[in-house]
């Protein structure tokens, strides 16, 4: 069990300045995302996409604002836990204080006396294959929504399911360590970046990748782990069977609360509600802020969101050191925070 000053749940551009104003006064944070990088959705859905209304920066694509701020606390110390997601939140008593005692996915626990909610529109989870029952039943046994290790797919029989720039990313990644690698797609049309589907079309000239087009996946065979996959053509309704060792889905992501909606915490539809004070929910110690929380006049920018986890960590501060003056100072020209940030002078 990890003890934090602040967890923060989410990592996108909202939770990435939570640590920037975090590390300003001292306190450490880590930040859990069910991605497999931080960003959140700039980085996940429209990495390319141009944002022009950040202060002081006329023009950046959205993984060029990630790329910044993640420069921006390289001097801080956090940890980040990616691939996984807060599951359930209680209360506890520890060292005769009172904590929020939070617990993964991954089985990893943590204390804290605040949590950040910064999940932008909510938690994202794979879609699953549409027409498949309880996929799940082989989940890390043959069937997988992410790559997390290329080593897991090293000699081994591997289809890859989707048409985006996962997908495409994908099937040119592990090409070169898979025994075969199949990519299935219900149409002969991609909707990844051109340069990576001409590497996919090169490596199919090459007899490195399987092609299949049109297809959609019929059924999973095996007991517990994966043996087989059988498909369906979608223009003629035959079926195909495959020798299979590792399923890929990448049809993209769902936006849901998830968990949050059983934390008994007030919501305005599928927001939570907050104060304008320290955006603080009606709980005690745990925070929500950026495009997930709600109020009179809310607005969903990033630049909103900067501004109310500022005051939200003020706060958290005041919650881990009651009676204690929050220190202020003007990175300008303050000393102690420019040392923070490694100021050469």
């Amino acid at each position: 069990m990890k003890k934090i000053d602040i967890l923060i749940i989410g990592a996108g551009p909202v939770g990435l300045f939570t640590v920037f104003e975090a590390g300003l006064l001292g306190l450490k944070c880590i930040l859990i995302d069910n991605l497999d990088k931080p960003g959140g959705q700039c980085a996940e859905l429209y990495p390319e996409k141009p944002i022009y209304d950040i202060p002081g920066v006329p023009h950046q694509t959205a993984q060029e604002h990630v790329d910044a701020l993640m420069e921006q606390i390289k001097p801080f110390d956090y940890d980040l836990y990616l691939n996984e997601r807060v599951d359930s939140i209680k209360e506890i008593t520890h060292e005769n204080e009172n904590f929020w005692e939070v617990t993964t996915t991954e089985d990893n626990t943590f204390i804290s006396k605040n949590i950040f909610i910064a999940a932008g529109a909510g938690s994202f989870e794979p879609r699953r294959p549409p027409n498949i029952d309880d996929p799940d039943k082989y989940l890390n046994n043959g069937v997988t929504y992410a790559v997390k290790s290329i080593d897991q797919y090293r000699d081994k029989n591997v289809f890859i399911f989707g048409g985006g720039d996962s997908a495409l990313d994908w099937t040119v990644e592990l090409s070169s360590v898979a025994k075969s690698l199949s990519l299935v797609h219900r149409r002969d049309a991609f909707r990844g970046a051109q340069h990576t589907e001409e590497l996919m079309r090169n490596l199919v000239k090459e007899n490195k990748v399987n092609l299949l087009t049109p297809y959609l996946i019929d059924s999973i065979i095996g007991d517990k782990n994966v043996t087989q996959v059988s498909l369906k053509n979608f223009e003629n309704n035959e079926i195909e069977m495959h020798e299979a060792d590792e399923l890929i889905f990448l049809f993209g992501l769902n936006k849901k609360l998830g968990p949050i909606l059983e934390w008994g915490i007030d919501l305005n539809g599928k927001k939570i509600s907050v104060n304008t004070e320290n955006y603080q929910t009606s709980k005690d110690g745990i925070f929500a802020v950026g495009d997930i929380n709600d109020y009179p006049g809310k607005l969903d920018l990033i630049l909103s969101g900067f501004h109310e986890t500022t005051l939200a960590v003020q706060e958290a501060y005041k919650r881990i050191n009651p009676g204690e003056r929050v220190p202020f100072g003007y990175t300008t020209s303050n000393s102690k925070l420019q040392e923070k940030l490694g100021v050469k002078k």
